[in-house]
């Protein structure tokens, strides 16, 4: 099969969405029988090497997050790179004017053409102050949706969500997975934990995430402050991002900017707790890697962490804004040692379910069944 996928950030920052692009890509090239060419914004500086072979589409920067990047348009460039490359597939993964304008390429030609949901971008909007363009996004997406002859959403809610639209059965999940021998408990380090200034007796409250507004990082701010009064809890921070100064009020915060790699694994696993306040999430790829990483994750009570916690089992929900209900939560992992460990390790036991390659065949075998009708129509 020949595959033309279409991102609006394949490689340039690190995020779940482009993770997951990525091992999609190499696992259709090197197990699936695949050739892909993606079409791309770009910079000088990408976040890692891209899977597939990489076709930059001319971009600029957005003016509120400068960090991504638009392309306004499927320039002449890529239409005749198309052109050569005569796909069988069409898969655009972003609702934006390239993915909009390769669906139109795509029907045109009667090219079967797919989409994936990465991003709740409708939930963004409120972060930012322009909330009241919501029913025109929202709009844009049903329609964009709809366009397509197949979609693709990280967890059933959202499944059911799409076939609402009138997508019927032509919805189905698209999961993901997870290195369990990376991310994994083994890698807990205390002698990290020493060299970053936390005590063997304290308990690490991890933050994991690209440090944006709408990761719910106000709700973890006020929650850690009001853990305050508890001498032996400290905030751990992992990642980086546009909105890091809103961590300045968190007293004795360790924060460790953008790590990758062994130092990334080493300190996901040495924190005791993961708190994950986002509402905006597809799936919770971060989610899942602190469930591998052994620890008890207290959660926004969304979609996305209900398909990944079973309350009470592998980790905690509570309500999105409710910062007495996150504080409580957590007062009750701090104070039981032994309650938080058997959490956690029932959450590293649930993190096997999730495999890239399983998550990966299951596109693979949708593209395979999509051409199949396509030639019998």
């Amino acid at each position: 099969m020949r595959v033309a996928l279409f991102s609006g950030n394949y490689n340039y920052l690190r995020e779940g969405a482009n993770r997951a692009l990525n091992k999609l890509v190499g696992y259709l090239e090197r197990k699936a029988g695949c050739t892909v060419r993606v079409y791309s914004p770009v910079t000088d500086t990408p976040a890692f090497e891209p899977e597939g072979t990489l076709v930059p589409v001319s971009s600029i920067a957005l003016p509120v997050r400068s960090e991504f990047r638009l392309a306004l348009g499927l320039p002449r460039a890529a239409r005749e790179d198309l052109d050569r490359f005569d796909p069988q597939i069409v898969h655009v993964s972003t609702p934006d004017i390239l993915g909009t304008r390769a669906q139109s390429w795509a029907i045109s030609r009667g090219i079967v053409q797919v989409a994936s949901m990465h991003t709740l971008f409708e939930t963004y909007l409120a972060y930012y102050g322009i909330d009241w363009l919501r029913p025109l996004a929202e709009a844009h997406l049903n329609r964009f949706y709809r366009r397509a002859d197949h979609v693709f959403a990280p967890t059933p809610a959202l499944v059911s969500d799409l076939q609402r639209l009138g997508a019927d059965t032509r919805a189905s999940v698209w999961s993901r997975g997870i290195d369990r021998e990376f991310f994994s408990p083994s890698r807990r380090d205390m002698v990290w934990r020493r060299a970053h200034g936390i005590a063997d007796d304290e308990v690490a409250v991890l933050f994991f995430g690209r440090l944006v507004k709408e990761k719910g990082i106000d709700i973890y701010r006020d929650v850690l402050a009001g853990l305050g009064h508890r001498a032996n809890v400290r905030a751990l921070i992992v990642g980086a991002g546009p909105a890091g100064s809103e961590f300045e009020g968190i007293g004795r915060a360790v924060l460790t900017g953008h790590l990758e790699g062994e130092e990334l694994a080493r300190a996901v696993a040495s924190a005791d707790i993961m708190l994950a306040p986002s509402t905006t999430e597809t799936f919770g790829q971060v989610m899942l890697e602190g469930m591998a990483s052994g620890l008890a994750v207290v959660s926004a009570d969304a979609p996305s962490a209900r398909a990944l916690i079973e309350p009470g089992v592998t980790g905690l929900l509570c309500r999105p804004k409710a910062v007495g209900e996150y504080i409580c939560a957590l007062e009750s992992l701090i104070s039981g040692p032994a309650i938080r460990l058997g959490m956690g390790e029932r959450a590293r036991a649930a993190s096997s379910a999730y495999s890239w390659d399983r998550a990966s065949d299951s596109v693979a075998e949708v593209y395979r069944d999509l051409l199949a009708n396509y030639a019998r129509s």
